[in-house]
């Protein structure tokens, strides 16, 4: 079986997963299209064939310090997040700015279905099934003008729901950014469901950015805010611990955090006394992604 917890696709995706998308409707519906689209495909192109995590596994073990540093912390204190309304500004450098409604701003954008391997920088990793969008497709809508460089990504700052906020653990919010050949290219989506149901809120509902060939933390969740702009932004966890996060935040064996070594990972959920195995470079995406790091020192630029 495919899955570690013997579920079968029935199990996992709701029966509108079978419905004409072009029957859709428009608003909520149209979120709801993006997270039950489909059974996740492992013949996908862009899928790994590695058997994913449970859906206990990927929803139970997270790192968003907006509810807490533990790994626990996100499932426990997350539920009180209001996802629904949910606005994203788009400003910047784009034809056209605005303040959109979610649904809005995704509607017409092609769903897609794909396995990827997630690695986080504390060197455990999982195997998961997102269900989302391009970011291309989404650049494409809101129109990227010439001189724009890099994509930066905020996420919501309400601590009232979001207790972790109420502490100094990070600078709020949290902000992420690519350059724009990195958020073009077709591995990185905008993820708003695994398993083919609607994203957890421990998991960065409603919506969150995935780029699986670098660490975890690049991940920003609960996106509220999208920029277009020609200068580097000064991401969080670069500004917090510029020795230990960079910019980039590749995945690379070769490049050990301060504190611990990179070369090799831990899976979740393969228990207590499973191995370690060989972390990959690019987390294994070397032939999709390498060539947007010619000639870069990625020792320097980590």
């Amino acid at each position: 079986m495919l899955f570690k917890n013997d579920l079968n696709w029935s199990d996992v995706t709701p029966e509108t997963a079978w419905l004409n998308r072009r029957q859709v409707m428009a608003g909520g519906a149209a979120l709801a299209a993006l997270a039950v689209a489909g059974p996740v495909v492992a013949g996908s192109p862009y899928s790994t064939t590695d058997a994913p995590n449970t859906f206990e596994d990927i929803t139970n073990y997270n790192n968003y310090y907006e509810f807490g540093t533990g790994k626990q912390d996100p499932a426990a204190n997350a539920g009180g997040l209001k996802t629904d309304p949910w606005t994203v500004k788009v400003d910047g450098m784009v034809d056209k700015p605005g303040d959109y409604a979610l649904a809005d701003l995704i509607s017409g954008l092609p769903v897609e279905e794909r396995i990827y391997r997630f690695r986080c920088v504390e060197a455990w990793s999982m195997i998961i099934p997102w269900n989302g969008i391009q970011l291309s497709g989404l650049l494409g809508k809101i129109g990227v003008q010439p001189t724009a460089k890099y994509v930066v990504f905020e996420t919501l700052q309400r601590p009232s729901e979001m207790p972790g906020q109420n502490s100094n653990s990070l600078n709020w919010p949290y902000v992420e950014g690519l350059r724009i050949d990195e958020a073009m290219n077709p591995l990185t989506l905008l993820a708003t469901g695994i398993y083919g149901k609607p994203l957890p809120n421990q998991n960065g509902a409603p919506i969150r950015l995935v780029t699986p060939w670098k660490y975890g933390f690049k991940g920003v969740k609960a996106i509220v805010r999208i920029t277009l702009t020609d200068k580097q932004p000064k991401t969080t966890w670069a500004l917090m611990a510029p020795n230990e996060y960079g910019f980039y935040a590749n995945v690379n064996p070769q490049v050990d955090h301060p504190r611990w070594s990179q070369a090799s990972e831990r899976r979740i959920g393969a228990g207590l006394f499973a191995g370690r195995d060989d972390t990959l470079m690019f987390n294994g995406y070397a032939d999709q992604v390498a060539s947007l790091y010619a000639g870069m020192d990625l020792k320097a630029n980590f």
